[in-house]
C-alpha cells in the first residue's frame, strides 16, 4: 500500500485556501470555509536546497485549492510535503464522537508499562515512559543524549512490544519502511500534531492514532507565526488532542 496515495484518495472535500503560514516549527493551512478550518504539520526543511528553492511555487500557492495543495505531500522536498500535510489535515472531516480527548503519553504508558517500547522521535514525555517501561529506546534524526540515531531502527523496532511512530514520518516518506520493521503482534501508535486524524491509517498496520484538531485557527496562527513550538501552541489554547484506537 502506498500510504500517501491512499490518504490523498480518501479526501472527500475541497475548499479554497485562505492562508498559509510556514513557521519555524509548525506549518498551518487555513481553508476558506465557514467556519475556517485549519490543519497543522511539522515544518521540516532539508539541510540545503542547492538544486532549487524548497517550495517551487512559493508566493503563488493561494491560487491552489486545498486538495491541490494536499498533493504536495508527494513532494521529495520536505518543506513542500509539510505544507501538503497541513492542507490534508485541514481538509479532514472529523467526527469527534468517534475520538477520545486523550494524549499519546497515556496510551503509551497504558500499553508499555513493564514492556519493550520504541519511540521514533524525542517527545517531551520520554522520561516518564523510560521510568515505566522495561526498556525504552528513542530513535532520533538529531539524537539527544541517550537517544539512538534513526538509522538504528532496523535493530530496535523488531524487538519492541509497543512502537510509537511520529506523524512526521509521512512528511519525510519514512513511514512505509518503519511500519514494515514492526512485529505483527506489536502495538503501533502514530502520534504527534502532524498525524492525520483518519481511520484510513488502521489499514496500514497502525493500532491507534493520536493527533491534534485545531478548534481556534486565529489563536493557533498567532502562535505558529511567532515561532512557537507545540508546547506553547497547546498552552495558548485553540487545539484539542484526540485519540482513536482500531
Amino acid at each position: 500500500m502506498d500510504i500517501i496515495e491512499t490518504l490523498l484518495e480518501s479526501l472527500q472535500t475541497d475548499a479554497p485556501i485562505q492562508r498559509i503560514v510556514v513557521g519555524a516549527f509548525w506549518t498551518a493551512v487555513v481553508l476558506d470555509t465557514d467556519p475556517p478550518r485549519c490543519g497543522l504539520a511539522s515544518t521540516l526543511r532539508a539541510e540545503t536546497h542547492a538544486v532549487g528553492p524548497p517550495v517551487t511555487k512559493a508566493g503563488r500557492l493561494l491560487n491552489r485549492s486545498g486538495r491541490e495543495l494536499a498533493t504536495m505531500l508527494r513532494s521529495s522536498s520536505v518543506l513542500e510535503a509539510s505544507i501538503g500535510m497541513a492542507a490534508f489535515n485541514a481538509l479532514l472531516e472529523i467526527k469527534e464522537t468517534k475520538w477520545t480527548e486523550a494524549n499519546a503519553e497515556e496510551i503509551i504508558l497504558e500499553r508499555g508499562t513493564g514492556r519493550q517500547v520504541a519511540i521514533v522521535g524525542h517527545f517531551p514525555f520520554i522520561e516518564r515512559v523510560q521510568q515505566a517501561a522495561a526498556t525504552c529506546w528513542v530513535l532520533e534524526l538529531r539524537p539527544h543524549p541517550g537517544d539512538l540515531p534513526a538509522d538504528r531502527a532496523g535493530d530496535v523496532l523488531p524487538q519492541a512490544d509497543v512502537v510509537a511512530l511520529t506523524g512526521t514520518s509521512l512528511i519525510n516518506h519514512t513511514f512505509k519502511d518503519l511500519i514494515r520493521l514492526c512485529r505483527p503482534d506489536a502495538f503501533v501508535l502514530l502520534l504527534g500534531p502532524t498525524t492525520p486524524l483518519t481511520p484510513i491509517l488502521f489499514e496500514t498496520g497502525i493500532d491507534a492514532v493520536s493527533g491534534t484538531r485545531v478548534i481556534d485557527p486565529e489563536r493557533v496562527l498567532r502562535s505558529v507565526s511567532q515561532g512557537a513550538p507545540f508546547r506553547q501552541i497547546k498552552r495558548a489554547g485553540g487545539v484539542r488532542l484526540l485519540t482513536r484506537a482500531k
